[in-house]
């Protein structure tokens, strides 16, 4: 194997300096679950609830990041050539799907090390994928990887399809659609499971996930 010459090295500021200032435990909370399961809903809830109490927090959602860190094909030839667009963009197969999450939580763990309270919200539907990214934030320190299953049945999920993806996925117009022609696998042992698709609202939801981190002003 030719050797890259890549180094570590170490920073003048240590994470428990950065941690320190900002009065607080850098950590990742990933949320996961179905497209339209309320995830993103409830981690921009907490988000405001964290941010109610002073916290400095970050959150990096599926549609945002597909925008630019992990934009697909199209969208990069638009600014870039043919061959840079086929070769760093992103489709929706299993292994583009690897490598997004894959920089995904690469970019989750430096926002953590630097003492910020990552929230994500992310299909992110493979397990080993989830699990490589928890031992990529975890390499600094243990516990600071929380996963949230926002376990909402298929069906409520469908019937909300705030984005009409279901529909096309159904019709035949959307390829590698998670929980229709692609699986999704469910956490066995997340930090927090909540049941999505009951009486209680995003702010509930929000605010049990917060209790669970133990959190507070």
């Amino acid at each position: 194997m030719a050797k890259t010459n890549i180094v570590w090295h170490d920073h003048s500021v240590s994470r428990q300096q950065r941690e320190s200032l900002l009065g607080q435990r850098g950590i990742v909370v990933w949320f996961t679950g179905l497209s339209g399961c309320g995830k993103s809903t409830i981690a921009n809830e907490l988000d405001k609830q964290l941010h109610e109490l002073g916290r400095a927090t970050m959150v990096l959602d599926g549609d945002n990041i597909r925008h630019g860190l992990c934009a697909p094909p199209e969208r990069l030839a638009q600014e870039h050539s043919r061959e840079f667009a086929a070769r760093f963009g992103l489709g929706f197969g299993e292994t583009d799907r690897e490598e997004n999450i894959r920089r995904i939580g690469s970019v989750a763990a430096l926002m953590a090390a630097s003492g910020l309270i990552t929230l994500t919200a992310f299909v992110s539907p493979y397990r080993r994928d989830r699990d490589r990214v928890r031992k990529i934030v975890e390499a600094q320190r243990a516990g600071d990887f929380v996963e949230v299953f926002v376990d909402t049945p298929l069906e409520i999920c469908e019937l909300r399809d705030p984005k009409g993806l279901y529909k096309k996925a159904r019709a035949g117009e959307i390829k590698n659609f998670t929980g229709i022609s692609d699986p999704y696998e469910a956490p066995e042992n997340p930090e927090i499971h909540l049941r999505g698709g009951d009486d209680r609202t995003p702010a509930e939801q929000a605010a049990e996930v917060l209790a669970k981190l133990g959190i507070d002003s």
